[in-house]
């Protein structure tokens, strides 16, 4: 079976920077994907994401983009885009490694054959570790789009039965003492 990633890329303490992780973790409380499918919090790896994808053949990317456009826009990049520098500018150091990644990994003979970017405009990259309500929004039309993906490529995803206790993120969970 083919090898599926969700990647998800940003850094969780300038806001809406942090969009493409958050995502992942809100698409893990509510999914069950099979086991070809994994999920990766790309976070802001760069350069380091390349063994993380060195066995994926299909790769889907969540992240923020500078574009010209209302906070909270939907684009979405082939991996054509890519190669062609029709990317829009970079907005973080992250993305310093995202185009050289495909690269190094084509280089390596082992680039996933299809790539997607989903991309939204972020609203504010302030520091802080909550997303700007307008991309709080977009989660679900995000969700839409990477289920229509994943469809398109063979895979169904398994909601989650409802759970009654909030699942609070790693970064926000409470500290112990010691």
């Amino acid at each position: 079976m083919e090898k599926i990633g969700i990647m998800g890329v940003g850094n969780i303490l300038l806001g809406d920077e942090g969009f493409g992780v958050h995502f992942i973790e809100y698409f893990k409380k509510r999914y069950d994907v099979p086991e070809n499918v994994e999920l990766i919090d790309g976070g802001t790896a760069g350069i380091f994401l390349s063994p993380l994808i060195d066995y994926i053949k299909k790769l889907i990317i969540i992240d923020v983009v500078a574009v010209d456009a209302e906070p909270g826009s939907l684009f979405t990049y082939d991996k054509e885009d890519f190669y062609i520098d029709n990317l829009p500018l970079k907005l973080s150091p992250h993305q310093i490694g995202l185009q050289e990644v495909l690269l190094l990994n084509d280089i390596k003979g082992s680039c996933p054959e299809y790539v997607k970017l989903i991309g939204v405009v972020p609203a504010s990259l302030e520091p802080d570790t909550e997303l700007s309500p307008i991309l709080k929004e977009k989660l679900k039309d995000v969700e839409k789009l990477v289920i229509e993906e994943l469809e398109a490529l063979g895979v169904k995803v398994k909601p989650k039965a409802a759970s009654s206790k909030e699942e609070r993120i790693w970064w926000e969970r409470d500290k112990k003492e010691v």
